[in-house]
């Protein structure tokens, strides 16, 4: 033997020549190229020389000459194999001799799996690094405004939420050539209060003409290098100039709508006309029908009878065009403006799109880019959490309906603005307010609610003897003073008092009591128009007198003395329509 091949064979262990025979499942020792030998003689157990941790002594490969040597010329007995250790019949190892366990080698299929698993933990962190990159890269295209206090800092997924829908007449981007006015400021052209019930049993869509004659409050606005500016209010003026008109903010378009319906909206979306072109392509087009063909030289829309499918330009063109449908006026276009978003909901809530990862992306990308929002809702996960509120109520309970109006009067022949109807509009309103849905929704029966209920049931006593101090608890200045007064002239509760501003503002009005005034507290609520909700047993107190007195407080649901707070049960009945249906424009 060469010295290459002799310090080749010195470096081999026999122990490491053990490898599994596939016929038996046992590991078998392998010398050289030839058959296996004997069963792999249990766990290798390294025998350090004299106890004291050294390495073992390596010994010379015997087949290094061609020879093969078996378990009895080594030294020892070949070892059953290991079924039979298990089962105690393993003899007993001669001693200075023990059986060291063969080093396995890892097999081709083990460093595939090796492999694989690395791969995978690396394509799960790859992909969940995009991800986070994409989310950062979705948040980079949604533009902020910060509107101050008009809007909430942030968006609550157990409340009823009210998001006001705008959709301005300002030009970006190329083409938009026809629509709107060409040097706009970016008027509000499109507004739409969306109401998302606390269940999600319900939502309501309520259209806000931009015509119609409004006053446009005072509204404090935060400018680019972060001052704030006052600016001043209108009277009398279209509803749009809430928006653009003096340098207003979407602020100030909130602010508006909660004068004119007392509805606060908690965060608002603002999209322009590019918006309606790039969403409509994101999702392949929505659907629409028409009574009969239109072909308008104004917007260019053309499109025959029944159904057809809009995108991009033409579907701003579907949604600007107002001298097609009815009396060519803003009511009718803002019915067709309804259908259009109706179908834009089913389409982007359909299997087709949610189910299609390239289709979602482009929706993403385009949802994103065409959004300003308030700085609650600004962030991508926000916006997401919104949208899966908004997909939990089902689409035939989400209502279109539109602000009961009437011809202005003051136009004189030719009417070009409306006015809130004073009759019709303000059961909307409260309807919207009290949470009660415009359709038929089975609602759970609550414990609670049950339970405030039944504080209304029993004995009342005589307005004489109801004894009550009123507080002031965030409703309108004055409203202590003015309720007292209505108490004791028109109601005959003459034991009452005006007890001042309450330590903290309320959002609902509240009425305390001691158990033995439960039959005062029915009586004032049956006078004032309280909900069992309002009343809440507890202590009296004691007034100058050492008698017991309920506390009233007016919080800011407070409308005025004598106007009900109690929940309409159901709706009024108005032209509306449902998200789940397709209706013919014309």
């Amino acid at each position: 033997m060469d010295a290459q091949s002799r310090g080749r064979a010195e470096n081999i262990d026999p122990a490491d020549q053990w490898v599994l025979n596939p016929n038996t499942g046992e590991y078998e020792l392998r010398l050289n190229n030839s058959a296996a030998q004997s069963p792999v003689p249990g766990p290798r157990r390294p025998n350090p020389r004299g106890g004291n941790g050294s390495a073992p002594r390596r010994r010379p490969d015997p087949a290094a000459d061609g020879t093969r040597e078996t378990g009895r010329q080594r030294g020892g007995e070949v070892p059953p194999p290991r079924s039979g250790r298990r089962r105690g019949t393993e003899p007993e190892q001669p001693q200075g001799r023990r059986n060291r366990r063969p080093v396995k080698k890892k097999g081709k299929a083990k460093k595939i799996l090796a492999w694989t698993a690395g791969g995978t933990a690396f394509v799960v962190i790859a992909v969940g690094a995009a991800g986070y990159l994409y989310l950062k890269h979705l948040e980079g295209n949604v533009t902020t405004t910060d509107v101050g206090n008009a809007a909430k800092d942030g968006f609550s997924k157990d409340d009823a939420f009210n998001i006001l829908i705008i959709g301005t007449d300002k030009r970006t981007g190329k083409g938009n050539k026809g629509y709107g006015d060409a040097n706009s400021v970016g008027h509000a052209d499109t507004n739409i209060l969306l109401h998302v019930s606390k269940d999600r049993t319900n939502a309501t869509a309520l259209s806000i003409p931009r015509d119609l004659v409004v006053d446009v409050p005072d509204c404090q606005t935060i400018q680019p290098d972060g001052s704030e500016k006052v600016i001043p209010g209108s009277r009398q003026v279209r509803f749009n100039e809430s928006l653009g008109q003096e340098g207003r903010d979407p602020g100030c378009t909130m602010r508006t709508v909660k004068e004119v319906t007392g509805i606060t909206p908690d965060h608002f979306v603002m999209v322009d006309f590019n918006a309606v072109k790039t969403l409509t392509t994101a999702v392949g087009g929505v659907d629409v029908c028409l009574a009969h063909a239109v072909n308008d030289k104004d917007s260019h829309l053309k499109l025959p009878a029944g159904p057809s499918k809009v995108e991009g330009e033409q579907a701003l063109a579907f949604v600007r065009t107002r001298h097609s449908w009815g009396n060519q006026g803003d009511l009718d276009r803002i019915k067709v403006q309804q259908q259009f978003m109706a179908s834009l909901m089913r389409k982007m809530t359909s299997g087709d799109t949610l189910t299609d990862p390239s289709k979602l992306l482009d929706l993403a990308e385009a949802a994103t880019k065409a959004l300003t929002v308030d700085k609650g809702i600004g962030k991508v996960s926000t916006l997401k959490d919104v949208a899966l509120e908004l997909k939990k109520v089902p689409t035939k309970n989400i209502s279109f309906v539109t602000v009961p109006v009437l011809d202005n009067p003051a136009d004189g022949v030719v009417h070009k603005t409306v006015i809130v109807n004073p009759n019709a509009a303000p059961p909307v309103f409260d309807a919207i307010r009290n949470d009660v849905s415009f359709t038929e929704v089975k609602k759970k029966k609550k414990a609670a609610k049950d339970a405030a209920a039944a504080r209304l049931k029993g004995s009342r006593s005589a307005p004489s003897e109801v004894r009550v101090r009123v507080f002031n608890g965030g409703a309108q200045g004055g409203s202590a003073q003015s309720t007292l007064q209505w108490l004791q002239n028109d109601k005959g509760v003459l034991k009452s008092e005006n007890a001042g501003n309450a330590p903290e503002a309320l959002d609902k009005t509240t009425l305390e009591y001691a158990p033995a005034q439960a039959a005062q507290a029915r009586e004032l609520a049956h006078l004032m128009g309280l909900p069992g909700s309002a009343l809440e047993p507890g202590k009296s107190v004691t007034n100058a007198q050492g008698l017991p007195e309920m506390t009233l407080t007016l919080g800011k649901d407070f409308k005025g003395a004598g106007v009900s707070l109690t929940t309409p049960a159901k709706a009024p009945s108005v032209d509306k329509s449902t998200a789940d249906k397709q209706k013919c424009a014309g």
